[in-house]
């Protein structure tokens, strides 16, 4: 069996009134299980304000769950980690650093040599096709390319673990397909395990092993979808082949309380 990477254990949390105004709690997540392997891809899909960006901050250790835990590569999370990487819906970069500079970033907080800072940095932006762009800065950059700069920033950290909460979604449809398609292949060659969040079920399918569903609020996992299907490092190619799949998924699932995004 391959080595587990990412691990929930029946997790809950819970969070209180922010305006203290109330006893009140909410529950976001409840009783949630689930186990990435190393090598994995594995997708949350569910309705807004399930949770799923919960389990992702939970899985960073930018907080900690109200009942059980969570553990990367065997040991429980108790705060942020080098071996978890974390890449947002928006790319943040800084705009006063070039773009290799944005992406030596967090080798820099590491305290990493310059040199290696930048043979690392360099090395990324290679492979997103950033390579020309190095010592431009973010707004000379398309929302495309920056999107891309940021999954550099993310990957040259080489952790475990991936986690992507909706990194396309503010994307035009074409720009969203190349760059999934520059992700699954960097997953696929560096060997990466992650978990991400889509509304999307058709790059949910096209880009994992296996799809989670959750339910509303509190979000628990009420499916489990293997995608059994070869060629996750090109989606491009798989979405033909899932095409009819993803349609059958679609009915069978609760698509009016999932509010997912349509199978495109």
């Amino acid at each position: 069996m391959s080595e587990v990477r990412l691990e929930f254990r029946n997790v809950t949390k819970q969070f209180r009134d922010p305006n203290g105004t109330t006893p009140e709690t909410i529950t976001a997540v409840e009783g949630v299980s689930l186990s990435v392997k190393d090598g994995e891809v594995v997708s949350l899909i569910g309705p807004s304000g399930c949770g799923k960006s919960t389990l992702l901050n939970l899985a960073s250790g930018l907080d900690q769950p109200t009942a059980g835990e969570v553990l990367v590569d065997a040991t429980r999370v108790v705060g942020p980690s080098s071996h978890v990487a974390f890449m947002l819906q928006k790319d943040l970069l800084l705009p006063w650093r070039s773009i290799r500079e944005n992406v030596e970033l967090g080798l820099e907080i590491q305290g990493v040599s310059r040199s290696e800072q930048r043979e690392r940095a360099m090395n990324w932006l290679r492979q997103c096709h950033l390579a020309d762009f190095a010592n431009h800065f973010p707004h000379q950059l398309s929302g495309g390319m920056r999107q891309r700069a940021a999954l550099a920033r993310t990957l040259v950290l080489e952790p475990s673990v991936l986690l992507l909460d909706e990194p396309f979604s503010a994307l035009d449809a074409q720009t969203k397909m190349v760059l999934q398609q520059d992700l699954a292949v960097s997953i696929k060659v560096n060997g990466k395990t992650a978990l991400l969040i889509t509304h999307d079920l058709a790059e949910a399918a096209a880009l994992s092993d296996r799809v989670l569903v959750m339910s509303k609020r509190p979000g628990h996992i009420t499916e489990e979808l293997v995608i059994d299907v070869p060629d996750r490092e090109n989606p491009l190619v798989r979405r033909q082949q899932l095409s009819d799949h993803i349609g059958h998924l679609m009915k069978s699932l609760d698509i009016d309380h999932l509010e997912l995004g349509a199978a495109k």
